[in-house]
């Protein structure tokens, strides 16, 4: 059954404790697959996404337990098995892209893997392309470049070159190529989202996996190397925070997020320097970040490194002086939505004076009014359009809410606490069904 946020006008005002990095998370997962021997990961995000991943690399051989705060996996060594079923990653794209990879190491036996409708429409042909340059035999089974894809291994090394219009296709070959049995060379003529690269870089270099670069445009990566069990806590996840950041900057609200990182690689803590280009006043904590209103002013901001960041940022574009420029991220229509498209038509609905471009939007600033908008059921459409609601004229329904569950299952609970103005509703009760 689909959820429905009502949502009224409302100050945002108190402290929010920002749940563990999804990206780290399922990064986490993956390595600790792949190792020999036991690994813990400490305070992982409980979403569905991450839950996703612990389903696939079960599938793939790999003992996972989860408890409250704390999950412990006995990986596989690299030996992966052949999964007794078709893998499903639901909705978790970097689930779907770093598990290709993984397969690819399969010594016998094959893998199917899909998830829900989204995914299935993500591209990652050039991904398949360089597993099969590098000796695995990988294919769509609608030879459209999207899942379902078939994957057998196993990688042998050799040299690839791959248009990373997702910097998840890059991490998943970096995560898988080490393993591989020969020496692997990776020109990358085009990097979007540069900063989940080196996320994944600096995973590689803790667990003590050789390699050589030339910036971000050539790898040489030994084959013939081995993971190794470990045990991490993972950071607070600025993508998650975007949300109640932006929320901070707006009239009249005061936000505090916790359990935030600023020396964590996560290129979403770039949002901080939006919020500050943009007026706001913001001060790094012991372990967070406070944002206050201020008169924000528009700008220039290219989104390239940090694509999820997009949603927000658009609803905060309303909301200042002048004209706001998001620009240089082609790929945001390629996540779970168009999320360009997407977010433009919704804050019209809204009053907002938007426009697309190929690569990014303008906005003016519009004061923004309740009306009924449409999530897409994409998790990061909801949320930045639920903090749109709450500073909106009127009443607010934001329909497929549900959603918030893949990276942010306490999103709710978070903004009630802030003092929201938000009600959850089934979609049944919207349209008067007994």
């Amino acid at each position: 059954m689909g959820a429905i946020f009502r949502c009224k006008k409302s100050n945002l005002r108190g402290e929010v404790r920002i749940p563990a990095s999804k990206s780290h998370s399922i990064r986490a997962v993956a390595i600790g697959s792949l190792a020999a021997g036991e690994s813990r990961i400490l305070d992982p995000l409980e979403s569905h996404d991450t839950h996703a991943a612990g389903g696939v690399y079960r599938g793939l051989g790999a003992e996972i337990e989860t408890q409250a705060g704390s999950w412990s996996i006995r990986g596989t060594g690299g030996e992966l098995s052949p999964p007794c079923d078709v893998l499903d990653v639901e909705n978790s794209g970097t689930t779907l892209m770093f598990a290709l990879g993984s397969c690819a190491l399969l010594k016998k036996g094959a893998a199917v893997l899909t998830g829900d409708a989204q995914t299935r429409n993500r591209p990652a042909a050039p991904l398949i392309s360089s597993l099969n340059d590098l000796g695995a035999f990988a294919f769509s089974t609608r030879d459209n470049g999207r899942a379902p894809f078939v994957v057998r291994g196993r990688l042998r090394g050799g040299s690839t070159s791959i248009e990373a219009h997702s910097s998840q296709y890059l991490s998943s070959l970096l995560l898988s190529v080490p393993l591989g049995e020969g020496d692997t060379l990776i020109r990358v003529p085009l990097l979007n989202e540069q900063p989940y690269v080196l996320m994944t870089m600096d995973w590689m270099r803790r667990q003590g996996i050789s390699f050589e670069q030339e910036g971000l445009r050539e790898f040489h990566i030994p084959g013939g190397q081995a993971f190794h069990p470990f045990e991490e806590k993972i950071a607070g996840d600025f993508s998650s925070a975007t949300f109640f950041l932006a929320a901070g900057a707006m009239e009249g609200n005061e936000v505090t997020c916790r359990n935030l990182d600023l020396a964590d690689p996560q290129g979403d803590k770039a949002v901080i320097d939006y919020l500050r280009l943009m007026g706001a006043r913001v001060d790094a904590e012991n372990d967070g970040v406070r944002v206050r209103a201020e008169e924000l002013r528009g700008g220039d901001i290219d989104l390239n490194n940090t694509p999820d960041a997009l949603p927000m940022m658009a609803v905060l574009g309303c909301f200042a002086k002048g004209v706001t420029r998001l620009f240089h991220v082609p790929q945001a229509r390629i996540k779970e939505t168009d999320r360009i498209a997407v977010m433009a038509q919704e804050l019209k609905k809204m009053g907002a004076k938007i426009e697309e471009m190929p690569d990014g939007l303008l906005i003016e600033e519009s004061p923004l009014k309740g009306a009924r908008v449409h999530g897409h059921g994409d998790h990061r459409v909801v949320m930045a359009l639920t903090v749109a609601a709450l500073a909106a004229a009127g009443e607010t329904t934001v329909d497929t809410a549900e959603a918030v569950a893949v990276t942010f299952p306490q999103f709710t609970e978070c903004m009630a606490r802030l003092g929201a103005d938000i009600q959850v509703q089934d979609e049944s009760w919207d349209k008067g069904e007994a």
